[in-house]
């Protein structure tokens, strides 16, 4: 990098905090930090959901994968994230807007308090967080591996640089923040993109390095649709796992389909991000795929290829254009995680904690929100200083293996609990296919040996779907009241969702930790 890459860079870091800033007076109150107040347009959710699924791991983990096995890459990985959402844009995602306007709820997991109960709200929230932690903390890791790569700086070193300036604007500009600098992050990413994509085909021989390249002898393989340890039973277990995670069960989806003023904007939401997902990983993935033909990476898993490229082909300026790429699907990810993680915190954890927080006058409650999504994204840098531990192996097992492992338990009574026909599951369904859940994965993971991976990253949700399922028949728990709140969530009497009085930024809460009706 020489000065006007620095500039570029330097010039990005300052719109997105200029936009926090700005976003800042938007935000009153409790709900519009959440959920943006439930205003904001179909086209604006969709493409934050979009750019929300995204991070640094797609440009170092999944490079390496691409530089391994070519187009698996995007068959295995983007292509049933893109099936997964276009499924949940109709199952899921006018339910959780419902959720917010006919429940009157700020956080995702707000409305498990009356579906189940408040132990299993909080067993959810608290192991949803710590994952969370985890998670993060790998983005945060990978986009500081790329930093190093360009700049020569040290891996903590990115970290922080990164860290704090996603913490400003998303702390003081809430979903507002969140949503209107993954716009502009992906109008930045479109034009990197793009510019990748020329470089390395007129490197290639122009246009026609489309469909010629596959030819060579270094891309022997390359069009195989699965390989390597990505097979046809990994494609098929990641999109059950992604349709569930991409559609809102790890939390920062579902605010963007909650914060639209419909259910059926919601759904349109849905079917953009869906789109985007078939469309853009292409553009992004043919320059990983060609990359044994133009670099040879100097880590084993071949996750600096994509950076080595970028090095190699572009000139200054198009080359920190590049690099703002890389942080703009990181800084989207986990600013929308972060934002998630501060509602379920301060909506679902403090309130059972504290009857202090129960009582929270409206500044207080955003001032709480402000200082939980500080509190996530510290705890999730300093995570990400070890996450190349022996503990965590590398970045993109944590991002597959803890992830998508994890994701499972938390997520199947979060999301089927949305749906009539599991109407029967209740508080013992949920918590024992919590439990199950976390122990499958800790078995084929840690207990077993010599277990593959699909069966690593599926076996935890399918025991717990299996066995929220059964227990639900064998002892159903369904009841008036958890009935009543299904019907607010299926119900649609034709008046917008929008059109619900909203609620107050801190609703009344029991001074013991009971079940109290929603709405």
């Amino acid at each position: 990098m020489n000065s006007l890459d620095w500039a570029v860079l330097i010039g990005y870091f300052g719109v997105m905090v200029a936009i926090g800033v700005w976003s800042h007076k938007r935000v009153d109150n409790v709900s519009d930090f959440f959920t943006a107040g439930g205003k904001m347009p179909w086209w604006l959710s969709g493409i934050s959901h979009h750019m929300s699924g995204y991070s640094a791991v797609m440009f170092t983990g999944y490079a390496g994968i691409a530089y391994t096995y070519g187009v698996t890459s995007y068959v295995t990985w983007s292509f049933p994230i893109a099936i997964g959402i276009a499924i949940g844009a109709h199952l899921f995602a006018p339910r959780l807007n419902r959720m917010r306007s006919r429940l009157h709820v700020a956080s995702p997991l707000e409305y498990l308090k009356n579906r189940y109960d408040l132990p299993t709200q909080q067993a959810l929230a608290w192991s949803g967080v710590l994952l969370k932690i985890v998670d993060v903390g790998a983005k945060w890791a990978a986009i500081a591996t790329l930093l190093s790569v360009f700049t020569g700086i040290s891996l903590n070193q990115g970290i922080l640089i990164t860290g704090v300036i996603t913490g400003i604007y998303c702390t003081v500009g809430g979903l507002w923040a969140d949503a209107l600098t993954e716009l502009g992050q992906f109008i930045i990413q479109f034009f990197a993109g793009i510019a990748m994509l020329i470089a390395v085909m007129a490197e290639l021989g122009g246009f026609s390095a489309l469909w010629t390249v596959w030819d060579r002898p270094e891309m022997q393989g390359h069009t195989e649709p699965t390989a390597g340890p990505y097979t046809v039973t990994f494609l098929l277990a990641y999109l059950f796992i992604k349709t569930f995670e991409y559609s809102g069960g790890m939390w920062n989806q579902a605010q963007r389909y909650m914060a639209t003023p419909t259910a059926r904007e919601a759904t349109r939401s849905g079917r953009l991000s869906a789109v985007l997902w078939f469309v853009w990983p292409l553009v992004l993935f043919f320059p990983m795929w060609c990359a044994p033909l133009l670099v040879k990476p100097e880590k084993p898993d071949a996750s600096d290829s994509y950076a080595l490229m970028t090095e190699q082909l572009l000139p200054h300026g198009l080359l920190g254009l590049v690099i703002v790429g890389f942080f703009s699907h990181t800084m989207a990810m986990c600013s929308s995680d972060a934002n998630a993680i501060a509602a379920v915190f301060t909506r679902d954890i403090a309130p059972a904690m504290s009857r202090a927080a129960r009582g929270w006058s409206h500044r207080a409650g955003l001032l709480a929100a402000r200082w939980s999504t500080v509190a996530f994204l510290a705890l999730s840098m300093a995570v990400a200083t070890q996450v190349n531990s022996p503990t965590f192996q590398d970045i993109i097992t944590v991002v597959i293996k803890w992830v998508a492992g994890l994701m499972g338990p938390i997520a199947i009574p979060f999301m089927l609990g949305l749906l009539r026909a599991f109407r029967r599951s209740g508080p013992t369904a949920a918590l024992v296919s919590w439990a199950a859940g976390l122990f499958a994965f800790w078995l084929t993971n840690y207990g077993l040996g010599g277990i593959e991976l699909q069966i690593q990253i599926v076996s935890p949700l399918a025991t717990s779907l299996i066995l929220y399922v059964v227990i639900g028949f064998i002892k159903p728990e369904d009841t008036p009241e958890r009935d009543a709140v299904l019907d607010k969530l299926h119900s649609d009497d034709g008046s917008p969702a929008g059109a619900v009085p909203k609620a107050p930024e801190t609703p009344e809460a029991p001074e013991t930790p009971e079940r109290q009706p929603l709405g």
